[in-house]
């Protein structure tokens, strides 16, 4: 069976790395770059690390699975990028409390905050959080990445996601009502 021909096919393989990483890099360069700079907070540095996730998609082309959609294969080779480029060891997951994952029927301060503040304002809070939070908030509101889709670029469990999402939405309300931007 043949491959598609092009990241918008159906299908969640990636096309032959000869013929379409110019088209997936037009695709996702933006994203990939946009990604690369809010875990790095620098522009020559995201612009680097932007290129090696191309060079390590196109190297690693054959390895692609499609397990998951080559969006959401990119972004785990930008996040680990990223990463490696800040040192970071990420390797042992956080357990997560279960008296934060409780759900409120209500609409939450912070929804309601979140929607009424510009994002840049937003961006200023989100920095501040520890990288667990901010990551999660950035790929669920920025990427559009579902929750399922962050566990397998950030390699977390989802069910460690879903209470990172919460807990920093949290976390964000508190800083906002602490700021006056939120009741």
């Amino acid at each position: 069976m043949a491959r598609p021909a092009g990241p918008n096919h159906k299908s969640n393989y990636p096309p032959e790395p000869s013929l379409a990483l110019e088209q997936v890099m037009s695709e996702y360069g933006n994203s990939i770059l946009r990604t690369a700079y809010f875990y790095l907070n620098d522009r020559h540095m995201a612009e680097d690390v932007s290129q090696e996730v191309f060079l390590r998609a196109y190297r690693n082309w054959e390895s692609f699975r499609g397990d998951s959609s080559v969006k959401t294969w990119l972004t785990q080779i930008a996040i680990n990028a990223c990463r490696d480029r800040l040192g970071l060891k990420m390797s042992q997951e956080q357990p997560t409390d279960p008296v934060l994952m409780k759900q409120s029927a209500l609409r939450s301060v912070e929804e309601e905050a979140m929607e009424r503040l510009d994002q840049s304002t937003i961006l200023k809070y989100i920095a501040q959080l520890p990288v667990h939070y901010h990551e999660v908030i950035y790929l669920y509101y920025y990427m559009d990445l579902g929750t399922r889709e962050i566990a397998e670029a950030t390699g977390a469990p989802e069910g460690t996601v879903r209470g990172r999402l919460h807990r920093a939405r949290e976390i964000l309300g508190e800083y906002l009502t602490k700021e006056g931007l939120a009741r």
